[in-house]
């Protein structure tokens, strides 16, 4: 099971398909720009609101310098190793299968739970659109059971529709893209200028009224556990990292552009969260003896009914967030364009999760880790369809069912797993293969490294409890597929070495059975 995926194997990958360097420092900040903004910052500044108060501005910084330091080791892999399959690839060329295995099991839930709590925070600013314009929908139909609904039906209808998109192929353009982003910044940029100049100062006392790490029952209060949720509204950088080969020279313009675009983030995030408190003000909703709720619960959802029904809708539960704030200041139609900006833009977030998610089943699929029919690919439409629809079948469910803030948490959970072992394998590769021509080297690894691998520790430990036990519990299950099907199945065991990761139609090619390794049909030495 520590048998490694040879590198030089893997990047014959991206010798046969070298990509032309054209990206430089500018180009590469605004890709991170684009793929960063999104959902986080769009929905989950109420979530963070009823864990932190107005704290969450100091969460921002957190989630944003943990980003910073796993984005730094993220960029050195990505750069020596530019081919399909993420954090998974990077850990089989360097921890062997096993720790690669666990890796791709846990991108399952950054990705698929991901796309999930997009759709969730869709669903919310599409229901509030819907309001805005005279159309109430059943509130059984547009929350799941944890807010006293049934179904969130456009959560669900939402995944399902990106689903059958990518089924059939249809991919979105640099220049949709680029469109998209422009919406999201000016949504942003628009909500800044309107919300700071009616700032009120009081709404910012108390600023941490749950403490630092809240009152340490595994809620994930307080501005620790905010930060460990917000990170999730800077997943999306490592697309510069990933652009490392397309890129000028890239030891000088990767670092800044994920340094740029994280920073430009987080000024843009910490505006948002001061115009949405000094204008409205993000105090948490108590409970009836004084307690602080926990986002995503039913009590939580009965005492805001409870407020809303008396006049007195608070930030903290509103599922549109900044365009609720404009109403509330006056702005009731430039309200509703924020509500069309996010109705716009984050489906082509769901499509990018969803993409990177069966992706990585592709790939896993490929290496003979999960079943062959999970990559086949469909004759007409040249999509790994099966894949994509188990994928988004699951995906719908979840945003049928689930809070956006606890997807969030449990997707959280399985990025910083993945990031730590990025971080880990940085020194490890850095001690077993020091000559070892590097594009990109991360600056001062025995420090950043380290720093990463106690961040992202760190933000994991001050999740929810629920979303911490979900990361062993799916790994156990995943560990169960591994030893009954993949550890025998396994490409690299059979001494097959499959170098074309982005030529979906190549076999796999034979390579000399590695020692110890099972042959075909038989077993284990």
């Amino acid at each position: 099971m520590w048998r490694v995926k040879p590198l030089d194997a893997i990047l014959a990958t991206a010798e046969k398909k070298s990509l032309t360097r054209s990206l430089g420092p500018i180009q590469l900040t605004l890709l991170g720009v684009g793929a960063i903004i999104g959902t986080g910052i769009f929905v989950l500044t109420a979530e963070a609101a009823q864990k932190a108060g107005p704290g969450m501005m100091i969460s921002f910084i957190i989630a944003g310098a943990v980003c910073a330091v796993a984005a730094l080791c993220y960029s050195e892999l990505a750069s020596m190793v530019p081919v399909a399959g993420s954090a998974y690839t990077y850990s089989y060329a360097v921890m062997g299968e096993f720790i690669a295995w666990m890796v791709g099991w846990a991108l399952i839930l950054e990705y698929a739970v991901a796309a999930s709590a997009v759709s969730v925070g869709w669903s919310g600013y599409f229901v509030g659109l819907m309001q805005s314009w005279g159309i109430t929908l059943p509130h059984a139909l547009s929350v799941g059971p944890y807010a006293g609904g049934i179904v969130n039906l456009p959560a669900l209808t939402i995944a399902l529709l990106v689903t059958g998109l990518l089924m059939i192929g249809t991919t979105e353009s640099a220049r949709v893209n680029a469109i998209l982003v422009a919406i999201k910044v000016t949504a942003l940029t628009v909500f800044i200028a309107l919300t700071l100049p009616v700032l009120n100062g009081a709404n910012f006392e108390p600023f941490a009224p749950n403490g630092w790490f809240g009152n340490g029952n595994g809620t994930g209060l307080g501005i620790v556990g905010a930060a460990a949720s917000i990170f999730f509204a800077y997943v999306g950088f490592d697309a510069v990292s990933t652009a490392a080969e397309e890129t000028k020279n890239p030891q000088r313009n990767v670092p800044i552009g994920l340094i740029g675009s994280l920073g430009i983030c987080t000024i843009f995030y910490l505006l948002v969260a001061a115009g949405a408190i000094g204008a409205l003000g993000s105090q948490p909703v108590m409970g009836l003896a004084g307690e602080v709720l926990e986002p995503g619960t039913a009590a939580l959802a009965a005492q805001c009914q409870s407020l809303t029904a008396m006049g007195q809708e608070p930030l903290v539960c509103s599922r549109e967030a900044l365009a609720h704030v404009l109403r509330a200041v006056g702005h009731e139609r430039i309200g509703d364009l924020i509500g069309v900006a996010a109705f716009l833009a984050l489906p082509s977030v769901i499509l990018i999760m969803l993409f990177g998610q069966t992706r990585i089943f592709f790939v896993m699929s490929r290496d003979g880790l999960l079943p062959n029919f999970l990559s086949a690919i469909h004759p007409k439409w040249k999509t790994p369809h099966v894949v994509t629809a188990i994928t988004g079948v699951a995906v719908a469910i979840f945003a049928a069912f689930l809070p956006v803030g606890r997807l969030a948490d449990i997707s959280n959970s399985g990025t910083l797993f993945a990031f730590f072992m990025v971080a880990l394998a940085v020194m490890i590769l850095r001690r077993k293969q020091p000559d070892r021509h590097r594009p990109f080297r991360t600056p001062l690894v025995w420090v950043v490294a380290p720093l990463a691998m106690l961040g992202t520790l760190g933000l994991y430990l001050s999740l929810p409890v629920q979303a911490i036990l979900v990361l062993p519990v799916w790994g156990a299950i995943g560990l169960v597929v591994y030893f009954l099907y993949g550890y025998r199945n396994s490409h690299v065991a059979r001494g097959l070495i499959e170098t074309h990761e982005l030529d979906p139609d190549a076999p796999p090619e034979p390579l000399a059975p590695m020692p110890g390794a099972p042959t075909p049909g038989g077993r284990d030495n």
